[in-house]
Parts: structure tokens; sequence; C-alpha cells
């Protein structure tokens, strides 16, 4: 649609405020601390824009954050419908519980990880998993702000022992962030048995008025749902499923014994 925000009109803007700057793409290089051949990259379309790239540019133009927020604001339009009442419950909630009986959580995923999910779908464009990942990953920021939501995760110890190569950066990444004083991480060990959260994963958001958001997903797309009713009975499932995991202590202890299991990285 003519007008419409992109990240190719992002980057024709980019190429134009150097240029207006009267830089080539060296010299600005040196003043972002990229190398010439980054900016082509970028600016041509052969590697994607990302915030660390654009915060930087907005610093040495001092264009007040515009590009960081057109950007943000791609990545957002770029989302599913279904997702984007989700992103706003994460970014807004004070407390944040995630089960997921297969896979990582999305909050604590490594790069290489999310790709790998990401790539679950072959036909995904390579360009468009590298952009998902971005925002996957960027979704994470809000574990490092001043005031951080308490977050807890559920995870069931067989996501844990999967044999892929990318599983021990992933399973030392699980370790820093439980040494954060306000993440909480939970698994349910293997020999545990039948359990609710068979059903399929779930992630709860609780707002600053106290009220609760709920996020479901399947095989083709996602629910939210904020119905009373409905996150009555997510909430009493949730303790289902936290109620069958190892404390906390017991679980980081897992955690290490699996991640000895790889081998170092």
């Amino acid at each position: 649609m003519e007008g419409e925000l992109t990240v190719d009109r992002i980057r024709i803007q980019l190429r134009r405020v150097r240029a207006l700057a009267g830089l080539n793409q060296e010299e600005f290089g040196r003043r972002t601390n990229f190398s010439a051949s980054t900016v082509s990259a970028v600016e041509t379309g052969t590697r994607p824009i990302d915030l660390p790239y654009v915060k930087r540019v907005d610093e040495v133009l001092d264009t007040g954050g515009l590009f960081e927020s057109l950007l943000r604001t791609v990545q957002r339009d770029g989302q599913p419908s279904w997702f984007k009442p989700w992103l706003e419950a994460e970014r807004a909630a004070n407390q944040l519980r995630y089960f997921n009986p297969t896979l990582v959580p999305g909050l604590f995923q490594t790069a290489n990880y999310a790709g790998a999910v990401l790539r679950f779908d072959d036909t995904r464009p390579e360009d468009e998993v590298e952009q998902q990942v971005t925002v996957r990953l960027e979704r994470q920021e809000i574990l490092s702000r001043k005031h951080p939501p308490q977050v807890i995760a559920v995870i069931d110890e067989a996501a844990l022992r999967r044999t892929d190569a990318i599983m021990a950066e992933q399973l030392a990444h699980l370790l820093r962030m439980a040494e954060r004083p306000h993440v909480h991480i939970h698994v349910i060990p293997a020999n545990t048995g039948l359990h609710v959260g068979l059903s399929g994963p779930l992630a709860l958001a609780r707002l600053a008025d106290g009220g609760w958001v709920g996020h479901l997903e399947n095989q083709l797309d996602g629910v939210i749902t904020d119905a009373e009713d409905q996150m009555a009975t997510l909430l009493t499932r949730w303790e289902s499923v936290r109620g069958v995991a190892l404390p906390e202590a017991l679980s980081v202890a897992l955690l290490k014994e699996v991640e000895s299991q790889h081998g170092p990285q």
C-alpha cells in the first residue's frame, strides 16, 4: 500500500539522513562503530535492520529516537493480529507466568534456539525468520528494565533434554536467567507422569489493576483471553502445573545436571 511504513522505507530514510549529514558509508560507519560493509548491507537490504543499529543511528545523528520508533512500529505491525494484545499485556504486566511442555518459553530463548523453532515452518523465508528472531529477542528487554516483572516459568524436563547442538547454549542461558532475583524457573521432572499441563502451553500476565490476560497457542494461531470464567480455569490449571514441578533450588540443580551432560560449549 502506498505510504505504508515498511522496513524498505526505513532503509530509504536511513540512506537519506546519512547523505543529508554529508557522510559516506565509511565515515558513517566510523561514527556509529559499524563497518562500512555493515552500513552498506543494512541500506541495501542484505542485512536485517535491528535495534542496536537504529539506536546508534539515532544517537549519532541526534534524531530523537526516530528510527528506533519506526522500527518498533514496523515490527509490531508485522505480528499476527491475534498476537498483538498479548504483546501489549506482556509489556504491561507486573507478573508473568509461562508453562510449556515441549519448548523453552520464548522469553528465555536464545537467538539460535528461537531460529530453530521458527524454522519448524520450512516455507518461511530466511529473512522473515531473522526478523522474527529479532522481535522475539527484543521482547526479552522487559527482563532488564529498571522495574522488571516477576517471571515464573514452568518447563517440562523433556523440553530440556533435546539432543540438538544448540541446547548447551540454551541451558547455559536458562541458568543465567535463573540467577536474576525476579526470575523463577521450575522444572517438572520426567518421572511425574500424566498431568494437566500436557494439554498444551499457557502464558498468563497479571496487570497493574490486578486483572489477568491469558495466552494459548495451537498449531494455527493462538487465543488471547481476559474473560473472567476462562481466566479462573487457566489460573487453576496453572496451580496444578506449578504443583507438580520441583522447587526452585531443585529445578536449578536439575538444569545444571542436564547442562553438564552436553559437555563444554
